[in-house]
């Protein structure tokens, strides 16, 4: 299937530093891509395979794959942004910027984003610098600052929660940030937007197991933002639907295992919270960021391009078209041991930078 970008920059935006590569028996010097530029938009908060792709996202980050240039978060509480702030500088990140909306949607604190507030006799057992929400940046006003200062053509935006922020953002005015306007920025600093929302097969009821049409908990929560971001985005959209994730359900015993590096790890914990082991949960958010990331791996099929489509009640359609915006993820069996392998891999990878503050065993 056609690819909408290979996952590199584009050529003019030049390369980094040298690496040294083995061909026909010499080493030869070979350019290295410069890492791609992300922008994680996530309701953070409302299930834990946010979480976890946080985790894939520096692992892929200490490889110089990508670079996550800002964290957008749709839930509106408080706590969410501390806590991305907290995971953020456990990897050694600190300085990632977060935006944040306040929207009045899932308002409440959920089961894990506390581990924010949670203290080791005086000290935070997971330091960070941002104490609430209240005291992040609006996320709109974040996205537009941080793509007003990216290359042109360069920056790949995966959305894991609602479309609230990036309906705004569309919806945006030039400002003294940029003299675009919400489309005209999108347009000419967006390369992709790999997005977790949807389903474009039928799923099994939680209850009776039957297959049916499956309505989406990142569509419905705000279904007006998702309908204005399927009608209006202007660059390729990667779609993964429920069913991607819940054919590569995170094998609970990496939580039990691969994590006990150090005594606290904010995923390990925050997934304890929210179903403890022998649960092992669907990976849903992280599918959009291994594809976006590294496309040409194999890990997923795509379907034909075609457009995606949100009705009132929340139901995605696709409708295959030549040339059309969109494609969505498939999964051959054949595909899902390796992809699982890692996912699970790249999310338990222990954080390399010499700044994270890992509590010693």
């Amino acid at each position: 299937m056609t690819l909408p970008y290979d996952g590199l920059p584009s050529p003019s935006k030049g390369t980094t530093d040298k690496d040294v590569r083995r061909t026909t028996g010499k080493f030869v010097s070979a350019a290295r891509p410069k890492p791609i530029p992300l922008i994680f938009d996530t309701d953070l908060g409302n299930d834990v395979d946010d979480v976890l792709a946080m985790g894939l996202i520096h692992a892929l980050q200490s490889r110089g794959e990508c670079e996550l240039v800002a964290v957008t978060i749709t839930k509106d509480h408080e706590l969410a942004a501390p806590f991305a702030d907290a995971v953020n500088t456990f990897y050694g990140r600190g300085e990632i910027p977060i935006g944040v909306c306040r929207s009045g949607l899932t308002k409440q604190v959920g089961k894990f984003i506390g581990l924010a507030e949670t203290r080791d006799g005086s000290e935070l057992r997971y330091p960070h610098d941002l104490i609430s929400g209240e005291n992040a940046m609006d996320a709109v006003k974040l996205l537009r600052k941080t793509l007003a200062a990216a290359d042109d053509q360069s920056v790949v935006i995966a959305q894991v929660g609602f479309s609230t922020n990036l309906a705004n953002l569309l919806a945006s005015q030039a400002d003294e940030l940029s003299s675009l306007n919400g489309i005209g920025l999108i347009k000419k600093k967006v390369k992709l937007l790999s997005v977790m929302a949807g389903a474009f097969a039928k799923v099994p009821n939680d209850k009776t197991g039957e297959l049916g049409v499956h309505k989406e908990y990142n569509v419905i929560v705000d279904i007006p933002s998702a309908r204005k971001l399927s009608r209006d985005w202007p660059t390729p959209i990667l779609w993964s639907g429920f069913e991607i994730g819940l054919a590569l359900k995170y094998p609970h015993q990496s939580i039990e295992e691969d994590y006990r590096y150090v005594v606290h790890h904010p995923l390990a914990e925050a997934y304890i919270l929210y179903n403890p082991p022998p649960h092992d949960r669907p990976t849903w958010d992280l599918t959009s960021i291994l594809i976006a990331i590294r496309p040409q791996h194999g890990y997923f099929d795509l379907s034909q391009p075609g457009r995606v489509t949100v009705a009132d009640d929340g139901v995605t359609t696709f409708e295959e078209t030549p040339n059309g915006r969109d494609q969505y993820l498939t999964l051959t069996d054949a595909q899902k041991i390796r992809t699982l392998e890692t996912l699970v891999q790249l999310s338990s990878q222990p954080p390399t930078s010499p700044s994270a503050p890992l509590q010693k065993k």
